[in-house]
This record gives structure tokens, C-alpha cells and sequence, in this order.
């Protein structure tokens, strides 16, 4: 059984605890140290593309065409860089902005050939999602969208604008849906009955149909993802652990991997990954739970 000491208010999100699982490395670089990372074109149009998807059903579902996804563009991406001026200056002039953008075109277009926004009405989009483990570990994150269907089912959706994993990487990709499942079930008290990511670039979705024993087995990942973090930081220890992935990583002069020394941990930032701020999320709910199945109130046990 999971103990209940509620003084910890450390936070995970999918991204930290999947980052973590790669290479405790990057992890403390990203995550404690906050070393600076070169901007991503491929992360802002990602960005692009999701908040054009979002405002797409601002309006009523006949109007939900292509021809207004696409007209979005623009106006979207202005509204973007009243925010963030400066990233205006990461292309070389108006073609590669045109070409950058014509990409993103591209990826909305493939959204229609997915989905039929003119059937779908979704109960929330970019909603964020706080719940506690018995544990006291608050687990956060933003969900694209959540569709509810009249029987009250919940069905959790995440738009990638990159390829669909090999069947290989599959289980992996779906740490992300599994991770949201655990914290709705937890935070609201319903266990979704379906997840789908939709990958825009080559028209592929990722299913999955979550079942409880699914959460015991993420809350008990979640608490081990975060004991093993305590442990380094105890430490001030982050290990570096090469992969493939390494080619992507942005903090190559300071792996010991590539020649690199890493600099002192910063003991700011781990004393404020150590401490969630804002308000404390709500006790863990077990009415997603099958009444027969359900916990003892003193927390929630291990499936295994």
C-alpha cells in the first residue's frame, strides 16, 4: 500500500517523468539546471498547428471545414509572435518563413483526412490536469482534448505533428495517454474508456483502451520515476545514458558521453522541483473504480 505522507508536493509531468526515463542527465540539465536550449522549428510548428486545432471548434461544427482550419494560419501564428516576438528571427527570410508554413498547412490538411470535426463536440481542449498520488506526488499535465460522449465515456486525444512510432516504440509512446488516464481517474473520478493519438504527419492513430488495473501500475511507476529523481538529487548524481537519441540532445558539451564535463548541479533548481507550486491538487479519487474494486480509503493499493 502506498503511504500517505502529504508534506511531499514534488510535481511530474509526462514530459519531466519521460525525459527522466531517457537519460537522468538530460533530465537535471532540462529540469533542475535549466540550461538554455537552441529554439526548434519543428517544436513551433507544433505549437502552430495544435493551437489552430484548438480554435477550430471555437466556432459551431458546421463551419468546422478545412477551408476555415486553414484560415486560421495565419492569424494564429500572429497572435503567436505578439507573445514571442523574437521568434520571428529564427528564419532567413520570407520564402523559409512561407515554406515553414506550408508545412504546417500540410499537416492540417491530413487532420481532415483523420477526423470530421462536424462530429465531434469535445468537453474541454488544452485542459490542464492536476491530481495527488496517496503518495503526496502531484502528477500535471495539458490534455489536447477531451471528447465525452453522451453515455458520459471519456475518450483522451493528443495530436503529434511528427510520424507514428514502429510497433517497437508503441508502448513508450503511450506513457504520455496512460499518464493523463491515471490523472483524470485520479482528479475527477472517471477512467476514460479510449485514448487515441493522432499523428498529423503521416496520418496514422495510436489507440489505447485503458482498464484500472492500468492506473495501479502508472501510480507505481510515477512514485518509482520520482523516488529514483530524490535519490540523485540526494546525490547531486545524474548519470548520463546514451542512446541513439543523443543525436537529437542539445547538451552534447556537457555530456561526460561526448567529452563534456556537466557544471554543478543547481541547487536552486532542485529545491524548487522539490516544491510544487500553487495550490495542493485534490485527495486521490477511487470512484473511477468498479465498486467491487474499489481501495481501502487508506490508499491506494499496489495491482501487483
Amino acid at each position: 500500500m502506498y503511504g500517505c505522507d502529504m508534506s511531499r508536493h514534488a510535481a511530474l509531468s509526462p514530459s519531466r517523468a519521460k525525459d527522466f526515463k531517457q537519460c537522468p542527465l538530460m533530465f537535471r540539465f532540462r529540469t533542475v539546471d535549466r540550461l538554455p536550449e537552441p529554439p526548434s522549428l519543428e517544436a513551433l510548428r507544433g505549437t502552430l498547428v495544435h493551437s489552430v486545432l484548438e480554435h477550430l471548434y471555437d466556432g459551431p461544427a458546421a463551419a468546422r471545414t478545412e477551408e476555415a482550419a486553414q484560415g486560421l494560419l495565419l492569424p494564429r501564428w500572429n497572435a503567436h509572435l505578439e507573445s514571442k516576438p523574437r521568434d520571428r528571427d529564427l528564419f532567413e527570410g520570407p520564402a523559409h518563413l512561407e515554406t515553414w508554413l506550408g508545412s504546417a498547412r500540410t499537416l492540417i490538411g491530413n487532420y481532415f483526412r483523420m477526423e470530421n470535426p462536424t462530429f465531434i463536440e469535445p468537453a474541454a481542449r488544452e485542459q490542464f490536469v492536476n491530481a495527488r498520488l496517496a503518495s503526496g506526488l502531484a502528477v500535471r499535465g495539458i490534455v489536447d482534448r477531451i471528447d465525452e460522449a453522451p453515455n458520459g465515456a471519456l475518450r483522451i486525444v493528443d495530436y503529434k505533428t511528427g510520424k507514428s512510432p514502429g510497433p517497437r516504440f508503441q508502448d513508450e509512446a503511450l506513457f504520455q495517454m496512460r499518464f493523463y488516464t491515471a490523472a483524470i481517474a485520479l482528479s475527477q473520478g472517471k477512467l476514460a474508456r479510449r485514448t487515441q493519438i493522432i499523428y498529423l504527419k503521416d496520418g496514422r492513430t495510436l489507440t489505447y483502451d485503458p482498464v484500472p488495473d492500468d492506473v495501479d501500475a502508472v501510480v507505481f511507476e510515477l512514485d518509482s520515476i520520482w523516488n529514483a529523481i530524490e535519490e540523485r538529487l540526494d546525490a547531486a548524481d545524474f548519470e548520463h545514458k546514451p542512446s541513439r537519441l543523443c543525436d537529437w540532445c542539445h547538451f552534447q558539451e556537457n555530456c561526460p558521453a561526448f567529452g563534456g564535463a556537466a557544471p554543478p548541479m543547481s541547487e536552486e533548481g532542485a529545491a524548487a522541483l522539490r516544491t510544487a507550486k500553487g495550490t495542493a491538487p485534490a485527495e486521490p479519487s477511487d470512484e473511477w473504480r468498479p465498486a467491487a474494486h474499489r481501495r481501502p480509503r487508506g490508499g491506494i493499493q499496489n495491482s501487483g
